[in-house]
């Protein structure tokens, strides 16, 4: 008679004869081998053009067809697809639009301004600021799916450009040079926005992580604090550098130099009212309007300061002539010949990434808070058509702007209308207002960009950062001093270069957990993270914690299970504990694997066998197993290793023990 318990703790015994037990053994044999069998024939994955194709088929939109739907019935769906205002307008009430309309009339009181002073952060006339806040917008309104985001140009771009172009061609010395191939960045940074849409490519974006943009933004919005310097003192000379120390170098050379106070006390004292309306704005979100407003209203006062007082003839320094007017046509002005169209593709990727990594960031964080799904390819697709577009029409590169966005929401945004209301109000501007502007000092800009700057500065996230993940820091603090001491460009490449070095040692060097049973369950988990799992004496069970098993982690991985097998070996000798009979790999976690995966196996594969050990494998994904099969490797270890659980491979090889003990 042999006695035998499923779980020693807490289930009751049964006492069973040696042919009830060989019975029992075998019937659960059968059942493991039917469930196996379900793993070893699945069908064929899809190949990877399939997935590239469905993937286009997936981000192209298409509205909802079906079978029996007409040609035109399938071109509707289609343009709804592509343009979501034609889906969700149909049921747009005018009770939205007046919600719509105060919102995008508070947009435009805070766009215009910041428009005019990103346009100066971007060494070009303000009227290209002002341009670029009204052809995109209503692009983004057409082919959009963002209910809240506000379109226009930003901080962080306008320096990115204005740090990049300046490298190649002089904004001083000739303004329609530089300004060709600002229009022509512009059309390559949408090029790679759509195709990053279209192809799901995404992921290239994601290499700039969210702690490599936290710290990325920080350095950005110091430097280009700095840089405010010039307007603010009213400095004639100052350096095209963007490093911290050059900036500061410029400024203190510059003292020396004639001045004009007037330009610091105007500007200081509207950098003073903006900041204290932000700060009301903040601890009264009845007041949202007024830090939205305060702005314009410093433009409007400033200028009518410096006109009545004649202060221009004192030494303050003037915006002058903005040329009103629709967007004129920009087209032939996008070269694609000569030696810099290299460096404007380069250009173009890099700005394209911050710009969608900004207002994808943007849109998700207020979509999340309205309880709704943005897609970020479809988005990627509509910010690409709104920049060529704007390329075409003389705007520069436009994203998703989060103060203005917040703005926005705040004012009770219902859809993108907010955005046309925008548009309008803008180009209204541009055609009755812009001979008012003459007057509007450079002092006030450079404050109204300040004033923008402590959004972009995130404290309590850097902490948080720090105090949850080192190496996230790490990057973050990378991109920060990147930025600060070095240039836009070099702050990105260390954000990166981190970020792309973290995914690589988390690749090459995986988690291997050693597994054991929890008490009374069939759960196999982490030993050392639950000391109380049980080991199963000659089984070593080990997981894989990584998607792709690859050239990158495949020796590895192999070598460090051998060890752990020639380890065990080493203990057994010296104690009464049983050498590591079976070594079963939980796949669970392993998406795919490559052909050094698969000879990693086949290796670790004869090197078990060299020492008498016997390797399973328990629930191989998909595309694992798929490749296994192809590789005959199913065949070498025995079909009847591999398994559809852990449970099941514990199970097996516990039988097999049995059953070769009662042959003994």
């Amino acid at each position: 008679m042999l006695q035998s318990s499923s779980y020693m703790d807490s289930q009751p015994t049964e006492i069973l004869t040696v042919e009830e037990l060989q019975q029992l053994n075998d019937g659960r044999d059968t059942r493991r081998h039917e469930r196996a069998q379900w793993v070893l024939n699945s069908p064929d994955p899809p190949g990877v053009f399939h997935d590239l194709i469905g993937s286009v088929r997936e981000v192209v939109p298409h509205g909802h067809t079906t079978a029996k739907q007409t040609t035109s019935g399938r071109a509707i769906s289609f343009l709804q697809g592509l343009f979501p205002i034609f889906s969700w307008g149909r049921n747009y009430r005018v009770s939205k639009f007046k919600n719509d309309l105060m919102a995008g009339l508070t947009l435009a009181s805070l766009s215009i301004p910041q428009s005019i002073g990103y346009a100066n952060l971007a060494k070009l006339d303000p009227q290209y600021g002002l341009y670029t806040s009204v052809i995109p917008p209503l692009i983004y309104a057409l082919m959009g799916s963002s209910r809240e985001i506000a379109i226009g140009p930003v901080a962080v771009v306008s320096m990115l450009l204005s740090s990049m172009i300046q490298k190649i061609e002089d904004p001083a010395t000739d303004p329609a040079a530089y300004r060709k191939i600002v229009f022509t960045v512009t059309f390559f940074a949408g090029i790679f926005q759509a195709v990053f849409g279209l192809f799901r490519l995404g992921f290239l974006v994601d290499f700039l992580s969210h702690a490599a943009i936290v710290g990325f933004m920080g350095g950005a919005a110091i430097v280009i604090g700095l840089q405010q310097l010039k307007g603010l003192l009213g400095i004639s000379h100052f350096t095209t550098k963007t490093d911290v120390v050059s900036v500061l170098e410029s400024v203190f050379t510059s003292i020396d130099l004639p001045w004009c106070p007037l330009n610091f006390v105007l500007g200081c004292s509207f950098l003073i009212f903006l900041l204290i309306a932000r700060f009301i704005g903040r601890r009264n979100k009845k007041l949202f309007w007024f830090p939205a407003i305060a702005p314009l209203i410093s433009v409007i006062l400033s200028t009518l300061i410096v006109f009545l007082t004649k202060a221009d003839k004192h030494g303050v320094k003037i915006v002058k002539h903005i040329k009103g007017g629709l967007n004129p046509s920009s087209v032939h002005e996008l070269q694609f010949k000569g030696p810099h169209v290299g460096q404007a593709a380069k250009f173009g990727l890099i700005s394209a990434i911050v710009a969608l990594t900004e207002a994808i960031a943007v849109g998700r964080s207020f979509a999340s808070i309205k309880g709704y799904h943005l897609d970020g390819n479809k988005e990627m697709v509509a910010m690409g058509f709104m920049n060529i577009a704007g390329s075409m029409t003389s705007c520069y590169v436009a994203t998703g702007s989060f103060s203005r966005t917040a703005v926005n929401f705040s004012a009770g945004c219902e859809s993108v209308i907010s955005n046309i209301v925008m548009a309008i109000t803008v180009f209204l501007s541009l055609e009755l207002f812009t001979r008012l502007l003459y007057y509007t000092p450079i002092a006030i800009l450079a404050s109204i960009i300040l004033s923008a700057l402590p959004g972009l500065i995130n404290i309590h996230e850097a902490y948080y950062i720090w105090k949850v993940d080192k190496l996230d820091f790490l990057a973050c603090i990378g991109a920060f001093f990147g930025v600060l001491f070095a240039s836009v460009e070099i702050g990105l490449l260390v954000a990166v270069t981190i970020s792309f070095a973290k995914i690589l040692l988390n690749a090459i060097r995986p988690g291997i957990e050693e597994l054991g049973r929890l008490p009374r369950t069939d759960t196999y988990c982490d030993i050392n993270q639950y000391p109380m799992a049980i080991k199963t004496p000659g089984i070593l069970i080990v997981r894989v914690n990584s998607a792709p098993l690859c050239f990158a982690n495949a020796n590895f991985i192999r070598e460090r299970i051998t060890r752990w097998v020639i380890e065990e070996e080493d203990k057994s000798k010296e104690s009464t504990k049983g050498r590591i009979q079976v070594v079963i790999l939980d796949l669970s976690n392993v998406t795919n694997v490559d052909t050094a995966g698969i000879l990693a196996l086949e290796e670790l594969h004869k090197k078990l066998l060299s020492h008498e050990t016997e390797l399973a494998i328990a629930n191989p994904r998909w595309q694992v197993i798929h490749k296994l099969k192809l590789a005959k490797f199913a065949d070498r270890i025995g079909r009847g290793r591999i398994f559809i659980t852990v449970g099941e491979a514990v199970a097996a090889s516990i039988s097999t023990k049995l059953t070769s003990l009662n042959n003994c």
